[in-house]
């Protein structure tokens, strides 16, 4: 046969052809596996709990680092051909060899703690974790200390994690179980300092922690002050607190009389929430437009880490100009309008309730009418939505008056109720609610720009007129501060060019004393700015400059003491240019791992 010849020469006819078998993987290890099976080529013996188990050497040293430093290094095992594994079960090196040969493994509540153990003293890492996922997904109120102990004693941070975010978020039932006065006095002050939320009351969680000391008082006693040190006693009502005081526990720690730290005053929570344990009243912006057009995104601004983070997506078609509130803790979005092409704008009349404790969204009744650029209110514990815009305006929009239809929602029966209309059509109004009223300011009507003040009383279902504003504004923010309502952002027509001026000024409306004074001028002017009060802080996120200006959109955050103190001040800006969109507050989970919002591009 005549040979072939060797050349050098690197044209297409004479290039290489790297080959590569795709199953050769799967066949070396069914091969690896079939020798085991045979008892052929192995080369030591491991013995656990009393059992023999026969491998080979370079399968274990492929796999766990443990084994590949005991035959490799000059180490007595590396010549031994039997080894015993000390605090090791049979079961769970039988399995691990199973993984090892197969990439296969059974767990089961039956095998996973010797499993983990041994995965653990070998260095098994990817069966540490499908222990750790395994353990996660069974967790539920009879096995969770065991889990939690697993977690502690093989520093599985993660798992450990999870197990006291589900006791917590399910405190009020495992309290009453016989499974939580089995937590040790770490497990326990680590349950109640780990910052996550939990679903009772303050009162209740004294309550627990004072049974749990009194199960075994002999032993426990010692351990009360600390244990009480992590108790938010402001938060606990004055009357539950005295009830609670009869305890044969704090009889013991602070004898008859309630020491004035923990009168309990002044720090209850609010109303829509049971307990502010592991939450944190964030900034919200949702929804709006950006460089790269409309968007659904709802971030916050986290104050004790000073970032803005991702929350979550309105779950429907990219929309804008809908209404937003917050009730009960959960955030609403009702309405709006999305487009289906570059001429035709859809108005809707669904919404959407977001959850931040559990991270969910769910649907609720439709409106009566589709609208949009409205006003959404709360108040005695329902939804209003006021005014706004239709897709078409039609007689079933509008009363004979010209009166846009309103109605109010409530949560409890997921229905939508006619109210009596607004007076006169508007949209892109600003609303806000201050005991059993609802206040609407400005907006637009027949494209003139409105400086009217309407005050609703939700217990007459009657509309009245109330003193304007002091200049005319619409595109505005309008929020409650005490007994004031504050009115900021916004613009006007100039009256003998029609050219848009943006309001500077904040101006307030005393409630208690039906009259408007002007508050403050606003560093940088802006519509279709987002406006809330966090705290005692005015903040204005995002928003336009001016029509005259090429870039301007803008990011810029900027915030007001309300208290008349520190006046205003520029604080981080938003990561990204925004306007239209639309700002309020929420209580979320502190210990949520959302990603920081990423800057755009041209703000690098």
């Amino acid at each position: 046969m005549k040979e072939i010849s060797k050349q050098t020469d690197t044209g297409p006819a004479f290039r290489m052809v790297h080959f590569e078998s795709q199953p050769h993987a799967n066949i070396l290890l069914n091969g690896l596996n079939s020798l085991r099976a045979r008892g052929q080529l192995l080369d030591v013996t491991l013995i656990a709990g009393g059992r023999e188990f026969k491998a080979h050497r370079a399968v274990l040293a492929a796999c766990s680092d443990y084994f590949r430093a005991m035959f490799t290094d000059a180490m007595r095992e590396s010549r031994q051909p039997e080894i015993c594994l000390n605090g090791v079960s049979a079961q769970g090196l039988r399995c691990l060899l199973e993984y090892a040969y197969t990439s296969r493994l059974v767990l089961s509540l039956a095998n996973i703690q010797d499993v983990l153990a041994t995965a653990n003293h070998v260095g098994l890492t990817p069966v540490v974790e499908a222990c750790s996922s395994y353990l996660q997904d069974q967790l539920d109120l009879e096995n969770c200390i065991d889990v939690a102990t697993l977690a502690e004693t093989y520093s599985l941070r993660r798992l450990r994690k999870r197990v006291y975010r589900f006791i917590c978020t399910n405190l009020h039932q495992f309290a009453e179980t016989a499974e939580f006065q089995r937590l040790s006095p770490h497990q326990l002050e680590h349950l109640l300092a780990c910052d996550f939320p939990v679903n009772c009351p303050e009162g209740d969680v004294l309550s627990f922690v004072l049974n749990w000391v009194a199960w075994d008082v002999r032993e426990r006693l010692s351990q009360a002050r600390k244990l009480l040190s992590y108790i938010c006693f402001s938060e606990i009502p004055a009357s539950r607190l005295a009830q609670l005081w009869d305890s044969p526990v704090l009889q013991c720690l602070f004898s008859r009389r309630i020491p004035p730290h923990l009168s309990g005053i002044g720090g209850l929570p609010p109303p829509s929430l049971v307990n502010t344990r592991g939450m944190e009243l964030v900034l919200l912006k949702v929804g709006g437009f950006g460089l790269s057009g409309v968007t659904n995104e709802i971030t916050y601004y986290l104050p004790s880490a000073g970032r803005w983070k991702y929350l979550t997506s309105i779950p429907h078609v990219e929309q804008c100009n809908f209404g937003t509130a917050v009730l009960g803790n959960e955030l609403y979005v009702v309405g709006g309008c999305f487009n289906q092409s570059l001429h035709q704008e859809n108005v809707h009349p669904f919404g959407f309730r977001y959850n931040a404790l559990t991270n969910e969204w769910s649907t609720m009744a439709p409106m009566h009418w589709e609208r949009c650029r409205f006003a959404l209110c709360v108040a005695r514990g329902h939804l209003y939505a006021i005014g706004g815009a239709g897709e078409v305006v039609s007689d079933a929009d509008a009363t004979e008056d010209g009166e846009i239809r309103c109605e109010r929602y409530e949560p409890h029966s997921d229905t939508w109720v006619p109210i009596t209309p607004l007076p006169g059509a508007r949209t892109q109004h600003a609303g806000a609610s201050w005991g059993p009223y609802l206040f609407i300011s400005g907006g637009l009507s027949s494209d003139l720009v409105l400086s009217s003040l309407l005050r609703y009383d939700t217990r007459s279902d009657v509309w009245e007129v109330m003193p304007p504003m002091s200049i005319p504004r619409t595109d505005h923010c309008m929020v409650v501060y005490g007994d004031r309502l504050l009115v900021c952002g916004g613009w006007h027509e100039d009256i003998a060019t029609g050219a848009r001026v943006l309001a500077e000024s904040v101006e307030a409306y005393d409630i208690r004393n039906n009259s408007w004074s002007s508050v403050t001028a606003v560093p940088t002017p802006r519509y279709h700015a987002g406006v809330a009060v966090l705290g005692s802080w005015l903040y204005t996120v995002g928003g336009f400059h001016s029509d005259t200006t090429f870039d301007r959109a803008s990011g810029i955050v900027e915030r007001f003491d309300l208290d008349g103190v520190l006046g205003w001040e520029e604080v981080e800006s938003y990561p990204q240019d925004v306007w239209e969109h639309v700002c309020c507050t929420l209580f979320v989970p502190r210990c949520r791992d959302d990603l920081d919002v990423i800057p755009d591009k041209t703000l690098m």
